[in-house]
């Protein structure tokens, strides 16, 4: 309305025109009364012109009356009601309507319908007088209804009413748009006989049918205003609502990743969920194995220690009846809800006010609940807060599905690193017990005693080989070191590893080629070192089943003893060379990865590095070890 006057201000104005003209008149009149009252046209005159302007002034206070009715911010319903009222007194008509035009321009409806019978017409727009007005927007002011075409009796008919004058204007509002029609029917005169209207009430009725316009459009605008601010203030509540919830879930997150266990997680989100509700106290409750009780897990409050780990029957209390019922509660009253376990309540020694419960659900299949107990602010739970543990059960749901999952995979994996490891072991004692089969052999076949004797050596040798694989090997499990470090010549250390290996290539076409760069003596647990060599040497055999070289070689780099395994087979997979020394990473199809995760524990534990450099020409593992020429004692045993 920024361009059209305000209602009040262009309505007084049709009023004080009206008001100027009834001054004048009375004006004139007194000059052409010479002598006052008393000069001819006497006492009657003076009367009619006195009527005249009570009737003047009564129209300008009805005018007054519709602007200020316009300005004020009534609802439109009271507002046209209260309009149509003073414009059927201020026009001095039988009655009035207004008609409005529906949003899509095709129709006409009567907002307001005064006189004994209120009904609501429907005009298609062109049909009758006030569809002709809204099609073509001219003015239309007849005498005798009856005597225009355009008029339908339809409605007299069906009321009883007759329609004598008929004035009706477009109302348009600042664009100019014609919005709808108001309407004036039966004008009645000063005496009360029906009069056609004038001049002056066409000029008057338009000037309120674009007042009530303008009114029209503002209330339209006002009340889009009053519902786009109902829909952002619904939004930002829902909004809020939203940010709390994700807050929530948030910090439940939090806490999940903090804690190193299921306990520790349950015990995190229920005091972070009590928390965030402003709750004394909580309680998370798991079904038993047998399904017909629930165990409270997980307790926070005052009497946390009374209750945890107690049992209630499955459906008994607020807890036990969602759990048993599958959905949420809220009793703000819980002392005296019939489904309170008062009994248990007393048995230990709790009152709750108000209770929130919930189902916990995991895979789609109930597993307990969780419930939060009494406002610190004493005000009871309402359904937001409901919303939120509902959302909270869902995540306790889900850290027990993953608990559940994490359990079941370490025991897979538990298993199958003990199988590897007892596939590992076996394997290894495949060349000792090939040896002491062949010893046997040969004892049973020898006459000699002191050869017989020699093979009893050489198989209790074996035999303490594999004593001492079968301890390394739990050595590795448990993390224990353990070095038994004395002073070792390499050429007879070295005889003894070609013998071992000569017995683990048996029937293999693999040359065993030493080169002994350094043979003196040095100082190194003799029996795990051999274990190192066993072990690269039996990793080159499954790398070369059609048959090729091994080498062993010594020598001395400065402070370090070195050996180096070599083979000339296709070399090691690409995807294994980056985790070469894990656990269980094995680059031949029967391997178990188990040899070389021990071969590089057995080389840290010297104090020594182990490097490898692996091609389509070979592989070459090179240990380095500080070499020690002399030590006190004979045996130095190292632990940790």
């Amino acid at each position: 309305m920024s361009d059209a006057a305000a209602p009040g201000e262009a309505i007084a104005g049709v009023g004080e025109v009206a008001s100027a003209a009834t001054s004048t008149d009375a004006g004139a009149g007194a000059a052409s009364a010479p002598g006052g009252p008393g000069g001819p046209g006497g006492p009657g005159e003076l009367a009619e012109l006195r009527a005249a302007l009570g009737r003047e002034k009564k129209k300008l206070e009805l005018v007054r009356e519709v602007g200020t009715a316009l300005s004020s911010a009534l609802a439109i319903e009271d507002l046209l009601a209260l309009l149509m009222e003073k414009v059927t007194e201020l026009m001095a008509a039988d009655r009035s309507t207004m008609y409005l035009l529906t949003a899509d321009g095709q129709e006409l409806w009567s907002k307001v319908v005064q006189g004994q019978a209120v009904l609501e017409i429907r005009l298609r727009v062109g049909e009758g007088i006030a569809g002709w007005v809204a099609r073509s927007g001219e003015i239309v002011n007849i005498a005798d209804a009856y005597a225009d075409t355009r008029f339908q009796p339809a409605v007299d008919l069906r009321s009883g009413y007759r329609t004598r004058s008929i004035l009706t204007v477009p109302m348009r509002n600042s664009l100019g748009a014609i919005v709808g029609v108001l309407q004036v029917l039966n004008k009645q005169g000063p005496d009360g006989a029906a009069a056609p209207f004038s001049a002056e009430d066409v000029e008057l009725l338009l000037a309120l049918a674009s007042q009530a316009a303008v009114a029209l459009d503002n209330s339209k605008l006002y009340l889009s205003v009053v519902a786009k601010n109902v829909e952002l203030a619904r939004a930002k509540a829902e909004l809020e609502q939203r940010s709390h919830e994700l807050n929530v879930l948030f910090e439940v997150e939090k806490a999940l990743s903090a804690a190193p266990d299921l306990e520790s997680s349950l015990e995190r989100i229920l005091a972070r969920t009590a928390e965030l509700l402003g709750a004394a106290s909580g309680a998370i409750a798991l079904l038993t194995p047998a399904g017909d009780a629930l165990e409270l897990r997980t307790v926070v409050g005052p009497a946390a220690e009374r209750l945890r780990h107690e049992r209630l029957e499955l459906g008994q209390g607020l807890l036990g009846w969602a759990v048993a019922h599958r959905q949420g509660v809220i009793s703000n009253q819980a002392g005296a809800d019939p489904r309170h376990a008062a009994a248990f309540a007393r048995r230990h020694d709790v009152a709750p006010h108000s209770l929130i419960a919930a189902p916990v659900s995991s895979d789609g299949t109930v597993v307990g609940g969780i419930e939060i107990v009494d406002r610190l602010d004493g005000g009871g739970f309402d359904d937001v807060d409901l919303k939120l543990l509902v959302l909270v059960a869902g995540r306790v749901g889900q850290a027990l599905a993953l608990a559940r999952m994490r359990d079941e995979r370490r025991d897979q994996d538990r298993l199958a690193s003990i199988g590897r490891l007892m596939a590992g072991v076996l394997h290894d004692l495949k060349t000792p017990m090939t040896v002491i089969s062949g010893y046997a052999q040969l004892m049973a076949q020898c006459e000699d005693a002191a050869q017989r004797e020699r093979y009893v050596d050489s198989i209790l040798r074996q035999f303490d080989i594999m004593s001492g694989m079968t301890r390394e090997v739990l050595q590795f499990a448990r993390g224990d070191r353990e070095l038994m470090v004395r002073k070792v010549y390499l050429h007879r250390f070295v005889q003894e590893v070609v013998e071992q290996l000569r017995h683990a290539f048996a029937g293999r076409p693999i040359e065993v080629v030493v080169e002994l760069g350094y043979d003196g003596a040095s100082h190194f647990d003799e029996q795990k070192m051999l274990r190192v060599l066993h072990n690269l040497a039996r990793n080159a055999a499954d790398a070369m089943p059609g048959g090729g070289h091994f080498w062993l070689r010594t020598r001395l780099d400065g402070g370090d003893l070195v050996f180096e395994a070599a083979d000339d087979g296709p070399g090691i997979p690409a995807q294994v060379r980056a985790r070469l020394f894990e656990l269980f990473a094995s680059g031949t199809a029967g391997g178990t990865g188990l040899g070389l995760a021990i071969v590089k524990k057995i080389v840290d534990d010297h104090g020594g590095t182990i490097t490898c450099d692996t091609g389509a020409a070979g592989t070459t593992f090179t240990i380095r070890i500080p070499h020690r020429a002399t030590r006190t004692g004979e045996f130095a045993p190292i632990r940790g």
